[in-house]
């Protein structure tokens, strides 16, 4: 420690000589530079630690409120403020639990295998809709109330083009017989028949355009005009989705 030497006007006179007395022994510190002298009421003895001072009390509280926390069913829904009653897991846990877990539960093979038989589940329940009608898993052409009232006006009356399939093996037979009079009537037929078909077609579209004007006039009609006319040219047994409605039945 460097010599502490009291400057001359903290010294005091003496009266007879009027002299500077000896210079007075300043007092012994201990410590660190700037701390208080020991023996003052204002150091204690013993110093306390800053730790101890400056110490987060919100750990503290922490830790008591994890204790006293209850131990709740797994049913229950949590109070997002309440704690979790276990520690957080490591990022680079968390990552390698998830990991092993879609590693385990399912490989490659099993993943195909589950998609085939989801495939094959959705194909089974839109065959049953197509026989039934269930508007749930029909396909997405098939859907919505414009198209089965598309559908049901088309199956509630007769079409000239669904007997086109019947009437043209008809016409290829007449033609390949070697008689000149019946491979005119062929042609004759074929002509006739396709005029019909056409005719019968306008006739159904214009039709069908208007009521469905009339019954959905918010909804979106396009494409239920060819929709119906191309389900017109299937014979009644082989359309799909099944006819819902006889013959003569307004739908």
């Amino acid at each position: 420690m460097g010599d502490h030497r009291v400057p001359p006007a903290c010294r005091p006179r003496d009266r007879r000589t009027n002299r500077l007395q000896r210079p007075l022994c300043p007092p012994t510190t201990t410590g660190v530079a700037g701390s208080f002298p020991t023996g003052l009421g204002s150091n204690p003895g013993h110093p306390v630690p800053l730790g101890f001072v400056f110490r987060s009390r919100a750990k503290d509280e922490k830790a008591q409120a994890a204790d006293k926390a209850l131990v709740t069913d797994s049913n229950e829904t949590r109070h997002p403020e309440a704690p979790k009653g276990r520690p957080t897991p490591k990022r680079s846990e968390a990552q390698s639990q998830r990991r092993s877990v879609a590693n385990t539960s399912m490989t490659r093979k099993d993943a195909a295998k589950r998609g085939r038989e989801e495939r094959r589940a959705a194909l089974e329940k839109q065959r049953q809709a197509l026989a039934g009608g269930d508007e749930r898993y029909l396909p997405a052409r098939d859907k919505g109330p414009v198209r089965k009232f598309a559908r049901d006006f088309i199956d509630s009356r007769f079409n000239i083009a669904e007997f086109f399939l019947p009437m043209a093996v008809v016409i290829l037979v007449l033609s390949l017989v070697r008689v000149p009079a019946l491979q005119n009537i062929a042609l004759l037929l074929w002509l006739v028949v396709i005029v019909l078909i056409v005719l019968d077609s306008v006739v159904t579209g214009f039709r069908l355009k208007k009521r469905l004007a009339e019954r959905f006039p918010d909804d979106n009609r396009r494409g239920a005009v060819a929709y119906a006319l191309m389900r017109s040219l299937q014979m009644r047994r082989l359309r799909l989705p099944k006819p819902q409605v006889k013959r003569g039945e307004r739908p």
